[in-house]
């Protein structure tokens, strides 16, 4: 492994997927932060670089298998995998996500009125806001990608990408207003639930967007064979 403080934080997750585990536990954004070099960031964040490369080395050496290069793989098989991983199940866990954040607000909100009724509302627009764009990709822009048409999406790349930050900053109040997901003591199962759905949207919406920002979209636009 060739890691120095000048590697971008995307192009390390691409060529070793498991440094994002990494990337997760130190909070680091590898997906709409990943054009930033690792040095710079760790330096943000008060962390010692040498250390988090170390921990890097540590996850890639202990891989049992390894891990898919996306960066290598057809384009078509990336988005047959997006839409399989990421889209699919999304449509499946969001409205339970609005469904449980709209109970726990009905039974719980005398305890905590101001941040119960402001985090049901953050995950009823990024519903919203992540079902119309995943259907934009769906309908417009993975289509022009699988013919062949990558370099000419510039358009629908700037929108999605414009509208990954906007999904970015929702999960970020969502992680302010959940006090980085910490289960209150008193918390009911669907409560606990909430936060733990949750808390797993954030990792994958992180890993999801990582794979557009970093992988698709940019051997989309130069030209990259689907």
């Amino acid at each position: 492994m060739n890691i120095d403080g000048t590697t971008k934080v995307g192009h390390l997750a691409a060529e070793h997927p498991l440094a994002t585990r990494v990337f997760a536990r130190h909070g680091i954004d590898f997906c709409c932060g990943g054009g930033k070099p690792l040095g710079d960031v760790c330096a943000g964040r008060g962390l010692d670089l040498d250390t988090v490369i170390g921990e890097i080395e540590v996850e890639v050496e202990r891989a049992d298998e390894p891990e898919t290069r996306w960066d290598e793989e057809p384009l078509t098989d990336l988005i047959d995998h997006i839409l399989e991983t990421y889209h699919a199940s999304l449509r499946e866990e969001l409205p339970r996500l609005e469904s449980m954040a709209a109970k726990v607000l009905r039974a719980h909100g005398d305890k905590e009125p101001e941040m119960l009724s402001e985090l049901a509302r953050v995950v009823g627009g990024l519903k919203a806001e992540l079902e119309a764009h995943m259907l934009k990709e769906e309908q417009v822009l993975f289509p022009m990608i699988r013919a062949g048409q990558g370099r000419m999406a510039v358009d629908p790349v700037s929108v999605m990408e414009y509208e990954h930050e906007a999904a970015a900053a929702a999960l970020r109040q969502l992680r302010e207003l959940t006090d980085g997901y910490q289960v209150p003591e008193a918390a009911c199962n669907t409560w606990r639930a909430l936060w733990h759905g949750l808390a797993d949207l954030e990792r994958a919406t992180h890993q999801h967007v990582h794979l557009e920002n970093n992988i698709l979209f940019p051997r989309a636009l130069a030209g990259a064979s689907a």
